[in-house]
């Protein structure tokens, strides 16, 4: 089903500059907290405040960049954020063959980043919504979805590689270089955008900063999906520093052996996403993110029990495994629910508003997981997180509440 059908050919286009920038990503998988580590020492504290910092700021300077992007066209803004992000990026290697290299660069880096992602995404959406047929836009989110997933197979790996073999850096400047070439990806899928209308006001005003989260908030469906996305995320990824301080640290694991652990799971992501829209077909679009929704929280509890060596790499791989499979089931799912149930004069708005309550929410468990590690232990730390993880399926909507089309939605349309 997602073989098969043809999307076009700007399509096509956004598809491969979507490639190569999620390549480069997974090349850099865990760059900053590993060259924190080992370049700049740092603890676990420093790690997560490291990965919290950035999300959190990042996603403030993202608030007034929702309405922004809104009412303008999207790939002029998407290339701008591709080259926000190569040139972020590029001042962490320059910076460390000058011998300059500091943990506030690292932090400021992760901040500019940040913010640049939630307001590509945003823009992505809305010009993916307005590209894509609505009846394809599941089979879209599925080729993105699988895309990432197998990208995350090979990325980690070989990015551990290069740093052992070319320095700690070097999957950062792998990371900037595809920005960059992504850019340039977009920037030749051609054609006319026009741009978008704005409604109401001429001007930008304090209640277009909320209208993103007044949109979620009142919608039946989309606002437990928000609670039980910012909250089982933010505890997945908080985790994730505290881990990388417990494998490449205190269980002694090789940069090869940290990336091949969180790389190998990934073959269950591309399955899971090409499996979302044939589940979807059969069982209807809520069920299935009821389903793998509850699922993907079952897995890590386990991570707080990895042992050094074999043993220790089989375990983490069968976890991730599980956790990486429901996850591919369940994003493309509810990207699309997103997309189906908002109408295109607030798409924008909706996706920067998520996003930015995403990235908030992992920004505080994050730091407040970090101080936890430091008061007792990364491993404790991480089994905690587990344990109240299994508790996320109590948000997500036991009942569709919301037809497909809005009324909303279908004015928008006209």
């Amino acid at each position: 089903m997602t073989g098969r059908r043809t999307l076009g050919r700007q399509f096509r286009r956004l598809w491969a500059a979507y490639a190569v920038s999620v390549y480069g990503t997974w090349l850099g998988f865990g760059a900053f907290p590993l060259i924190a580590v080992l370049v700049l020492h740092s603890g676990p504290t420093q790690v997560a405040a490291l990965s919290a910092a950035g999300r959190a700021v990042g996603a403030v300077v993202a608030v007034p960049l929702g309405p922004w992007v809104e009412f303008r066209r999207k790939r002029p803004v998407m290339v701008a954020m591709d080259l926000t992000r190569f040139a972020a990026l590029l001042s962490v290697p320059a910076a460390f063959a000058l011998g300059r290299l500091s943990f506030v660069q690292l932090l400021v880096v992760s901040v500019v980043v940040a913010a640049a992602d939630i307001t590509f995404r945003a823009a992505s959406g809305a010009y993916l919504k307005a590209l894509v047929p609505p009846e394809d836009l599941l089979v879209a989110n599925g080729r993105f979805e699988s895309t990432m997933w197998t990208a995350s197979v090979v990325g980690p790996p070989l990015g551990g590689a290069a740093i052992g073999l070319f320095g700690p850096v070097t999957s950062v400047v792998a990371d900037a270089v595809s920005y960059l070439l992504s850019a340039l990806g977009i920037r030749s899928i051609g054609g006319s955008e026009p741009r978008p209308a704005r409604t109401g006001a001429p001007r930008l005003r304090a209640g277009d900063l909320l209208e993103g989260w007044r949109h979620i908030l009142t919608h039946p469906t989309l606002r437990p999906l928000l609670f039980n996305s910012i909250v089982a995320n933010g505890l997945i990824m908080a985790s994730e520093p505290l881990l990388a301080v417990l494998l490449l640290g205190r269980l002694g694991f090789a940069p090869w052996q940290y990336g091949f652990v969180f790389a190998a799971p990934c073959v269950g992501g591309l399955v899971g996403s090409r499996l979302a829209p044939r589940l979807v077909a059969r069982f209807g679009q809520h069920k299935v993110m009821l389903t793998a929704g509850a699922l993907r929280a079952c897995w890590p509890v386990g991570l707080a029990f990895v042992r050094p060596g074999v043993p220790g790499m089989v375990l983490i791989i069968v976890l991730q495994l599980g956790l990486v499979t429901c996850c591919a089931v369940f994003g493309p799912v509810l990207a699309t629910y997103r997309l189906d149930h908002t109408a295109p004069d607030r798409v924008a708005r909706t996706l920067s508003a998520w996003a930015v309550s995403s990235s908030t929410s992992i920004a505080a468990l994050t730091a407040a997981w970090g101080l936890l590690a430091a008061v007792t232990s990364p491993r404790t730390a991480i089994a905690l997180a587990g344990v109240l993880l299994l508790a996320t399926p109590l948000l997500l909507p036991r009942r569709e509440k919301a037809p497909r089309n809005t009324t909303e939605q279908a004015a928008g349309l006209t």
